[in-house]
């Protein structure tokens, strides 16, 4: 500390220990200490009068994206130096768009029944460490935070937290955005109505089954991880997509949108909710002994504003340059034609046939068990969604495509499997098409192309269900729509260099 002056400092400082750099921006807190008389006799400090000494705690990264929190105390015998830092150091903290003052919703029944417990022990000391301010709800019942958002004054606080799994944030997630719309006069059941950014953040504090969304957002399911993320002001734009039957909103998705398949086994997974997560292993293997496969049409538009393809193997990191360019490349393309115009003049493009899966994923919904996800080149924020068609094909085919999720290589190397990046499509079963229904007669007004390479063959007609994000839709029906960042959350991405830097901090003190 007496060797650099703290007038020095600026916002995009490093705060220097030994043979260390940290980032003021991963600063968590800067507090005065009080060094007693057992300290003061010991080391360094024994030949110091009269020392004074402040504590800087500060994100330490550790293997496989883990944050914790560490600490490092520096002292000195001129109090005025002393206060200076102090001073300094809290200044620049104060520089960043950091939360002051969060609403907290905490699910006490999700997963292993833990959030209560997770938020009280690991996540509420660290937010009273940062001073950060909050409110507390714990639910009491399904969709209770949701209701609690269209009620709040939201303008006070800076973010929401979700203490839970994936079903808590999609609770939240509504909320949020319902109440974004509602306050600003937006049709949530007009399909082609352009909704209102919502720029209040979202925390996660994972504490559910799967976590799915904080994984593939983060790298990790840790509550630890992800509340250092919500305390340095980490900001994440996520898109989110939109879900319609005969022009009436049904939900929001940001994860997974599956038929099939992923359907059946939610489908049947909720009715053994007592056997915990135990219930999708138990679901899965049943389901897929019993290979169903579904008949239907599917009309898609590609999104050709984005920069990168499913299979370019190109992962979405932090500060990702696809997501940035394809935003700008879509602004410019609204800006130019209009969207109204735009799609009603874009091509759509046609797939009719049987299908054991049909996946749609707004990111790779990447998980411990699955660490690359169902499509490992997926991007958070590029105004698109991967659309997976798995066709029917035998059992033990469907086996290898499934096995695929759990290793490095290409999930898509298959000649049953086709994937498309694309920014709406339509889906409609065969019992519907043969009934006109409402969406294939939406559909109809824009087949510009079929692609012909797969067609339909002849089998009894079934319907599934969807799974929305964990939540089923009986709708077999429905139009999808991707609505580009259209919220944001505290985090950053899945940083690239997560490992290297754990190994360069592993001799001292590191990351300050």
């Amino acid at each position: 500390v007496t060797n650099q002056p703290a007038h020095e400092l600026d916002r995009g400082s490093c705060v220097h220990i030994e043979n260390c750099f940290v980032p003021t921006s991963e600063i968590i807190a800067v507090e005065e200490t009080d060094l007693n008389k057992k300290q003061r006799n010991s080391g360094k400090w024994q030949k110091m009068a009269k020392p004074h000494a402040f504590t800087v705690y500060y994100v330490k990264k550790a293997r496989n994206h883990r944050w914790r929190c560490s600490d490092v105390t520096f002292w000195c015998v001129d109090e005025q130096l002393c206060n200076q830092w102090i001073q300094a150091l809290k200044e620049l903290l104060e520089l960043q768009t950091r939360p002051k003052h969060l609403l907290v919703y905490i699910n006490p029944y999700g997963g292993k029944r833990q959030g209560k417990r997770i938020y009280e022990q690991k996540v509420a000391p660290l937010f009273s460490l940062a001073s950060i301010s909050t409110d507390v709800f714990v639910t009491e019942r399904a969709n209770h935070a949701k209701d609690n958002l269209f009620e709040v004054n939201i303008n006070k606080y800076d973010g929401v937290v979700c203490v839970g799994g994936d079903g808590m944030f999609s609770e939240v997630m509504h909320g949020l955005i319902g109440r974004m719309q509602k306050d600003s006069g937006i049709d949530q059941n007009n399909p082609k109505a352009p909704l209102v950014q919502c720029n209040i953040r979202i925390g996660i504090i994972p504490a559910g089954s799967t976590d799915c969304i904080c994984y593939s957002t983060v790298g990790i399911s840790d509550p630890v991880t992800s509340a250092l993320h919500i305390i340095i002001g980490d900001s994440q734009p996520l898109d989110v997509s939109s879900v319609h039957h005969n022009n009436t909103f049904l939900k929001y998705t940001v994860s997974l949108l599956g038929y099939g398949f992923y359907g059946d086994v939610l489908k049947d997974s909720e009715k053994k909710r007592w056997m915990g997560p135990m219930r999708y292993d138990y679901s899965g293997f049943k389901t897929f002994l019993s290979h169903h496969c579904y008949e239907g049409t599917i009309y898609f538009q590609p999104a050709k504003h984005t920069q990168g393809s499913p299979r370019d193997k190109d992962s979405c990191r932090t500060g990702c340059h696809i997501c940035r360019q394809s935003e700008q490349q879509l602004a410019e393309e609204h800006k130019k034609c209009g969207l109204k115009h735009e799609e009603d003049e874009e091509e759509w493009k046609v797939i009719k046939g049987k299908f054991l899966a049909i996946n749609a994923v707004n990111m790779s919904c990447a998980c411990p068990r699955s660490p690359k996800g169902l499509s490992p080149a997926a991007h958070l924020a590029d105004g698109s969604s991967d659309l997976i068609l798995v066709r029917k094909c035998s059992r033990f085919d469907f086996l290898r495509y499934l096995i695929r999720h759990t290793n490095q290589d290409d999930q898509f190397d298959f000649s049953f499997v086709d994937v498309y990046r694309v920014k709406s499509f339509q889906f409609t079963s065969k019992l519907l098409e043969d009934n006109e229904s409402d969406v294939t007669d939406i559909g109809k007004k824009h087949f510009g192309q079929f692609c012909r390479d797969h067609p339909a063959c002849c089998c009894s007609i079934a319907n599934s269900t969807w799974n929305c994000d964990g939540e089923t839709l009986n709708s077999s029906a429905i139009e999808v729509r991707v609505h580009c960042q259209l919220m944001k959350l505290f985090a950053r991405g899945i940083e690239e260099n997560c490992k290297e830097a754990a190994s360069n901090q592993s001799t001292v003190e590191q990351l300050l």
